[in-house]
């Protein structure tokens, strides 16, 4: 695949996001070491232009990123849906159904805060523990798959409204369908007291949260409205934090794997990679 000899390189990877997690820590890692070397070795272009602090490659660039990331993926989990590698690479929504992944129309960028109740949790056990049920119950478990199916769809028309008609009341939706969605997660299985603890902790301060990833413990996602009180959210930060469970505040909705100029990076950015 390279276009020219590569030298022998030492890679220096740093990264805030937890491990094991059920966050794509591992998708983020092969996405931008795939294109860290496809980079280097000329597969794919250097697109920065001067005075640019970061550039994105073209579509077929991205695609190739992708695909490499995806074997980085298939090394380290044997069998991966592709999800996470396709949204670290595209960025935005993506919406995947039967093994088919499409990226959704534009979506707006949401502020959550993002909390991992530390909970270890094995996505292998979770899924075995679903389909168990789905075996045993089949008139009861398909109408709850069949909704939270239906929840997807409903989101997806809501966030590919929201750019285009910018409107406050589609934070309401949003923060219902949350709350549906957690209660069938925890109807098929996936729950986890933590959890709901963490429902009730965000729930106090007005806020709406539900499980990302396997469930079972790992990590929850909080939406945080643009009128959300910055009091209100540092409360909230401080009664997750006081039962044990670590906080951020992010967004998601982000753009994909970006090239960055160094001086671009944030000077504790700068300062971790070279004390590496």
């Amino acid at each position: 695949l390279c276009f020219r000899d590569t030298p022998s390189v030492d890679i220096v990877v740093w990264s805030e996001l937890p491990t094991g997690a059920g966050l794509g820590s591992s998708a983020a890692y092969a996405v931008c070491l795939a294109g860290a070397l496809l980079t280097a070795c000329g597969a794919i272009s250097c697109s920065l232009e001067e005075g640019e602090a970061t550039a994105r490659w073209t579509e077929e660039e991205l695609t190739l990123i992708n695909s490499w990331a995806f074997q980085g993926e298939r090394v380290i989990h044997g069998n991966p849906s592709g999800v996470d590698n396709a949204v670290g690479t595209w960025g935005g929504a993506l919406r995947y159904r039967s093994g088919k992944i499409t990226p959704l129309k534009r979506v707006p960028m949401l502020r959550i805060l993002l909390t991992n109740t530390k909970i270890p949790r094995s996505t292998k056990v979770l899924v075995a523990g679903v389909k168990e049920k789905i075996l045993k119950f089949p008139a009861i478990m398909k109408p709850v798959l069949d909704s939270i199916d239906a929840i997807s769809q409903e989101c997806q028309s809501v966030l590919e409204a929201m750019p285009a008609n910018p409107s406050p009341e589609h934070y309401p939706v949003l923060e219902e369908l949350f709350d549906i969605n957690q209660h069938h997660l925890n109807v098929i299985g996936v729950g986890h007291p933590s959890l709901d603890r963490l429902c009730r902790v965000t729930a106090s301060h007005g806020l709406h949260s539900k499980l990302t990833g396997a469930g079972g413990g790992g990590c929850g996602i909080t939406l945080l409205r643009p009128d959300t009180s910055p009091l209100a959210v540092e409360a909230a930060k401080r009664d997750l934090c006081a039962c044990g469970f670590e906080c951020w505040e992010t967004n998601v909705g982000a753009p994909g794997v970006t090239l960055h100029r160094s001086s671009s990076l944030s000077a504790r950015v700068r300062q971790e990679l070279s004390q590496s």
